[in-house]
């Protein structure tokens, strides 16, 4: 699944998976799945700064779950109690 439709479902569904591993839920469905979007962008900086590079779909999901939960991550510690 390639291209920018691709990339934006996969997006969408790490966000929602990161929402669920995060404790807490996150942000709401919405604010996740917007999250999940730049946090795919943000795990492919991440992973390729390191030098890992992951093909297919499962690769692609697994940088946009581990970007959309650094995002979470950070985004929490900006959060309101």
């Amino acid at each position: 699944m390639t291209g920018l439709i691709g990339s934006i479902i996969i997006g969408i569904l790490a966000g929602f998976l990161a929402g669920k591993i995060m404790r807490g839920g996150g942000y709401g469905c919405l604010i996740n799945l917007i999250l999940g979007i730049v946090g795919g962008a943000f795990g492919g900086w991440i992973f390729n700064a390191v030098g890992i590079n992951w093909g297919g779909t499962i690769g692609q999901l697994v940088t946009a779950v581990v970007g959309a939960i650094s995002i979470l991550f950070i985004a929490s510690l900006f959060k309101k109690s």
